[in-house]
């Protein structure tokens, strides 16, 4: 078995569950391979019981839709499948038909940092029904996880009300690549850095770090071991003062940061982490401004999640910046975002219409929408205010009426004259990307521009407002039609 780190320098082609094989096969087999086909990337409900969430993984999803192919070892061990006879699962045509395969879907995608809502298309992929089904999983598995860490982070910032976040889960993390996905994601939904230095080497995020307990420990006594690192690192002192007694590990960095001064450096600041937080920050500070330290930040760490943020605030904690780790990089109250990708078009050939395909459920949340979607969203004074899901082929009329997906009673006229913007983009045509990926700094300030423009109660930690997102009423009487046409079939069919 290869080390962990090798499994990436190779073709991931593969990166996909079995069954997509197995399906492109039997499409291939029955002619279907070549069929065009619509699918839509979405999820169903906002993360956390929020009211909103932050797009992130489009980038590396787009990425992966424009460049996968399959290598020699890919089809190899494809070729090596057996059927529970012993024959071969898959013929060598196929195969060699997989060898010649080249990207040729076209890939519409929100921008990076996009707050979206329960419904929306993150990504529209059309394409070769083959190709589309190949994509589905490595889509899902890039978007929906670095998505439900931006949402985190992007919580966690709205918790902390304009002081800093960090991102400290790389102990916690799942692995080298969930690691990495956390940090990119956590800096999108607005983290100022992290402590994964890897992640800063790679997408450019500031890294922050000091010392822990150890180097405490490694002393005969605290007041050494300050002073030794302040010696050492005169420019980047932040002293952990918990190992021993809270307090007075301040009054050692106290003292360790008046010959800083001497030197013509500065005490950046100390790190709590643990004990009552509130009370232990108002303590810290009062000492530091007593001994003139006004600028020496407070930091806190552990095992912070937005709630507790926003209580440690409503306390008056005096801490002036965050490090989150296991809550945030792991997803911790909401380990999976639960997007899906669903078919919503088919048709034989351009020169033939379009079939839209709709899934059904006892459960309206799962019933899917049909069509060729695009969103556009409307604001008015400077704030979102309500987002229409449209299909390409039906247009959308104005002033448009929406349709709340859950509940057609919920009606809405779009006032005439609003501000709108479409917000999936071109992102692959013909295999190839259609712009340069923008830097991760413009993804994140994407990002907060963009919770800014949200209403207060969008963005309340418990039972938020809910932002309106509606079907246009051309879209939902179709939704309409093709759900009791459906349903009726099914009934004769029994």
């Amino acid at each position: 078995m290869r080390a962990p780190l090798e499994l990436y320098r190779h073709s991931l082609a593969l990166l996909t569950d079995f069954y997509q094989l197995t399906m492109a096969y039997a499409a291939w087999k029955t002619g279907h391979a070549e069929h065009e086909a619509v699918f839509h990337l979405f999820f169903r409900k906002s993360p956390f019981r929020g009211g909103y969430a932050v797009a992130c993984g489009i980038e590396p999803a787009i990425d992966y839709a424009a460049g996968v192919r399959f290598d020699e070892a890919d089809l190899e061990y494809l070729a090596a499948q057996r059927c529970p006879d012993g024959a071969p699962l898959f013929e060598p045509g196929f195969l060699e038909y997989l060898r010649a395969l080249r990207p040729a879907c076209e890939i519409d995608a929100v921008l990076e940092g996009t707050v979206v809502f329960p419904h929306e298309p993150l990504l529209r992929v059309r394409g070769p029904m083959l190709q589309c089904m190949l994509l589905e999983t490595p889509l899902l598995n890039l978007v929906n996880f670095q998505t439900l860490i931006a949402t985190k982070a992007a919580r966690l910032c709205d918790a902390a009300a304009g002081t800093a976040v960090i991102e400290f889960g790389l102990r916690r993390a799942q692995g080298p690549d969930g690691a990495l996905s956390a940090s990119r994601a956590a800096f999108v939904g607005g983290c100022e850095a992290t402590s994964n230095t890897l992640a800063g080497r790679l997408f450019g995020i500031p890294v922050r770090g000091t010392h822990a307990h150890s180097w405490v420990m490694l002393h005969d006594s605290e007041p050494e071991a300050f002073s030794a690192y302040a010696r050492a690192l005169p420019g980047n002192c932040t002293f952990l003062v918990d190992t021993y007694d809270t307090l007075q590990g301040v009054r050692h960095a106290i003292e360790v940061g008046r010959w800083l001064r001497d030197q013509g450096k500065e005490l950046l600041g100390v790190r709590l982490d643990s004990g009552d937080l509130a009370w232990l920050s108002a303590e810290a500070r009062r000492l530091l401004d007593e001994a003139g330290f006004h600028q020496a930040q407070i930091v806190a760490s552990n095992d912070l999640d937005e709630h507790l943020i926003e209580s440690l605030r409503h306390q008056g904690a005096q801490i002036a910046a965050w490090g989150v780790g296991t809550r945030l990089a792991t997803g911790h109250d909401e380990p999976a975002l639960g997007g899906v990708y669903k078919l919503s078009a088919v048709r034989a050939g351009p020169s033939q219409p379009w079939r839209y395909r709709i899934k059904l459920s006892e459960q309206a949340i799962k019933v899917s929408t049909p069509g060729i979607l695009q969103v556009r969203r409307f604001e008015q004074d400077g704030l979102a205010y309500a987002d229409m899901l449209f299909d390409l082929e039906l247009g959308a009329p104005r002033p448009p009426t929406i349709v709340d997906p859950m509940d057609p009673t919920r009606r809405r006229v779009i006032p005439d004259g609003l501000h709108a913007e479409d917000l999936l983009q071109p992102a692959v045509r013909q295999g190839r990307r259609t712009f340069d990926p923008p830097a991760l700094a413009d993804a994140r300030a994407r990002a907060q521009a963009q919770r800014s423009r949200l209403h207060a109660g969008i963005k309340r930690l418990l039972h938020p407002h809910q932002y309106p997102v509606g079907l246009e009423l051309g879209l939902h009487e179709l939704k309409t039609r093709l759900i009791l046409a459906s349903r009726g079939a099914a009934g004769a069919a029994t």
